[in-house]
């Protein structure tokens, strides 16, 4: 492969992609005098440099030196040129993935693990896409954007906005009670956008990039990041000069997008190099990189744009965004973490990589977009030996075919820990073995898990890890619902109807119980919750997974949904508005009831819209007990054809046993004639004999 060569505008060292060398440049990087950064800005305990450990134990693969500091952050400069930071952009790029749609809580939830696992920036979302968006980055900065831990470190929080002032100006209402705020704003560069998406000139494009950075300074925000969109297809000439423009305006880091995906790692490498050596100012800002997956060079191509001098690289957590996805965080980091000492140049990053697994785990969870078994680091085959000739090395020494320990990022093999799991174990061993895992659990959580974990060990002889951890994600890993699935029972078969009842808990404790028939155990009980919940929505994808082996195996469910009446946001790329679709997950022995889970699980953040089905009822359960005749005639008497015209009424009475109270269900069919001799077959209502039942709360829907 030919070596990166560029033009010596400046003074930069070739760059061998052979061997992924890069000797970084230490002259001491000056700002121009026009543009202030305030001394006053970073207070005295932001100063604290941090020391980063090594977790990696010394008889396994190579790693950077034990001990090495987290650099001062400054916004346009790195005191240690081999530090490499890192921009997570899961809760915005990442978030654009279909399905993955995150409430405010679970985007808090994942950026508090994302300052766990010692991310330097996080980009918290695109504000002026919705009012959830906007509340959710400011939740995030209010907390997480303040939590400074005892060496100084905090994130940076960060907000997306397109080169207008009104989303400049959400950005940094949302963002600007943060410690370390920063706007990052963006405009394409590219021919084919600017002509066919903006439909303006190069000169437009560049005063409008310099005048919203400009007015992003003027706001009160000292780091403001520039992305020229498509910058993997733009002129050359045309990217130096609007980079130049807006470094003169006072960006202090210009983030090169690959936004298709389309480049390859010489051509990135070569491309960031380029910058570097033909950029007016460019001496004064950090370089970033944020390669898209559409070729599956994501991974490789942030790695040679780091090793051309880049000093911030964009990634997700399981490397999911838009298409194909972004570069992935752990690939990104344990490359870096493996061979960075030895192999490029010395990089290294202040991740604390034992907290990859759970964020991974989190991620998967809270979006519903699963971790193929084959992925890098994290995925569930990382660290499996199936074939003879590997179980044989392995056997004989682990480092026969690992380069890395699964210590490193959070995991401990299950035939090390010499504790097997079962009936007759308790908390504290439960409570270990879930550490060992990677998951750090509260006391109420714990909890939750153990006896969830008492009862599949009643079924099971021996709960395996697979099991902990689909109960850990189906316990913890799930949304403060509006909604709780208390009881439900269903009856199907080839004889009669599929008939469910089901009965949810509302936030206030209050008990709702719906009844209906449907195709089947799960179409049924959904259509109950419907009924409930009174949210239309499109069942978009379902899937279910048996975790382990064998009959009494936990079922993991996962849908995706789409709400019909929700409100519409903005796409931070096409300014179009689009639909939302949203993923739930739930797991249990119970195939129909971890369905039902995942289905409550999401659709209870659907805009509110009221919404009836005929010939079903719902009804509130209470203190009295409704009699079977006066259901019937309710039933009957609301009918849509009249008395005459009802030739047959079957009655089925579907008595099904379960834990909770004892419902009898009855279903109701009628056929009408119609003219020339035509029938239509319908369901006219489904009823439920319920123990304290309210006849005032029984209403029609």
């Amino acid at each position: 492969m030919a070596s990166i060569s560029t033009t010596p505008k400046f003074s930069v060292s070739q760059i061998s992609l052979n061997r992924f060398l890069f000797s970084p440049n230490t002259t001491k990087l000056s700002f121009p005098p026009s543009i202030a950064f305030p001394s006053s800005s970073t207070s005295p305990s932001l100063l604290k440099t941090k020391t980063i450990t090594s977790s990696l134990p010394p008889s396994s693969s190579p790693s950077p030196s034990p001990s090495l500091t987290r650099p001062v952050y400054v916004p346009n400069k790195i005191p240690d040129p081999n530090y490499v930071r890192i921009f997570d952009t899961t809760l915005r790029d990442g978030e654009q993935s279909p399905g993955a749609t995150l409430t405010s809580k679970e985007k808090l939830d994942i950026a508090r693990q994302l300052a766990k696992l010692g991310v330097d920036i996080i980009e918290a979302g695109f504000p002026a896409a919705s009012k959830d968006d906007f509340e959710a980055v400011r939740m995030i900065a209010n907390e997480v954007g303040n939590q400074v831990d005892s060496e100084g470190y905090v994130p940076v929080i960060c907000g997306l906005s397109r080169c207008n002032e009104k989303d400049i100006r959400a950005a940094w209402e949302a963002v600007k009670n943060a410690k370390r705020p920063r706007i990052h704003t963006f405009i394409a560069t590219s021919g084919i956008h600017m002509e066919y998406k903006l439909r303006k000139s190069k000169e437009e494009v560049v005063e409008i990039a310099s005048s919203m950075v400009r007015f992003a300074r003027s706001l009160g925000c000292d780091d403001v990041e520039f992305s020229p969109e498509d910058a993997g297809r733009s002129e050359r000439e045309f990217l130096y000069h609007i980079l130049g423009e807006v470094i003169k305006a006072g960006a202090t880091t210009l983030n090169i997008p690959d936004t298709v995906g389309i480049t390859t790692p010489s051509e990135f490498g070569q491309l960031i190099a380029d910058i570097k050596a033909n950029t007016p100012g460019i001496e004064n800002v950090i370089i970033s990189t944020h390669c898209q997956n559409d070729l599956g060079l994501s991974t490789a191509n942030t790695l040679s744009g780091a090793c051309a001098g880049a000093r911030q690289v964009e990634v997700t957590i399981n490397g999911i965004g838009e298409r194909a996805g972004n570069a992935s965080l752990e690939e990104v980091v344990m490359v870096i973490k493996c061979r960075g000492e030895h192999v490029l140049g010395g990089l290294y990053t202040g991740i604390n990589t034992r907290h990859i697994t759970m964020a991974s785990k989190m991620v998967e969870e809270y979006t519903g977009l699963h971790v193929q078994p084959h992925k890098a680091i994290v995925g569930a085959n990382a660290f499996a030996h199936e074939s003879g000739i590997h179980q044989d090395g392995m056997l004989k020494h682990k480092g026969t075919y690992e380069i890395i320990s699964p210590e490193d990022i959070g995991l401990e093999r299950s035939n090390d820990a010499g504790i097997v799991l079962g009936k007759l174990s308790g908390r504290h061993a439960l409570k270990d073995r879930l550490n060992e895992l990677g998951y750090e659990l509260d006391d109420a959580q714990l909890g939750n898990i153990f006896w969830r974990f008492k009862a599949v060990a009643e079924t099971k002889k021996r709960v395996t890890d697979a099991d902990l951890i689909a109960l850990v994600s189906d316990e913890v890993f799930q949304p403060e619902n509006v909604w709780k699935l208390h009881d439900l029972q269903v009856t199907c078969g080839t004889l009669g109807l599929s008939t469910a009842t089901v009965k949810l808990l509302s936030a206030d404790g209050e008990e709702h119980v719906a009844c209906s028939l449907g195709t089947g155990p799960v179409d049924s009980a959904y259509k109950a919750v419907d009924l409930i919940v009174k949210e239309p929505v499109t069942l978009l994808e379902y899937s279910m997974n048996a975790v382990t082996e064998g009959i009494d195996a936990i079922a993991t469910t996962r849908v995706v949904i789409r709400g019909e009446n929700q409100h519409e946001p903005t796409h931070a790329l096409t300014d179009e508005p689009f639909q939302r679709t949203f993923s739930g997950s739930g797991a249990g022995m119970d195939i129909v009831v971890s369905s039902v889970k995942a289905y409550v699980g999401r659709i209870v953040f659907m805009p509110e819209n009221p919404v009836g089905v005929n010939g079903m009822f719902y009804f509130n359960a209470s203190d009295y007990v409704l009699d079977l005749f006066v259901l019937l005639k309710l039933v009957i008497g609301r009918g849509k054809h009249s008395d005459s015209n009802r030739s047959l009424f079957t009655f089925l009475f579907l008595p099904v046993n379960y834990s909770g109270p004892s419902y009898q269900s009855v279903s109701v069919r009628y056929s009408s004639h119609l003219p020339r001799g035509r029938q239509r077959h319908s369901m006219l209502g489904a009823g439920i004999l319920a123990y304290k039942m309210r006849p005032s709360k029984l209403l029609w829907m």
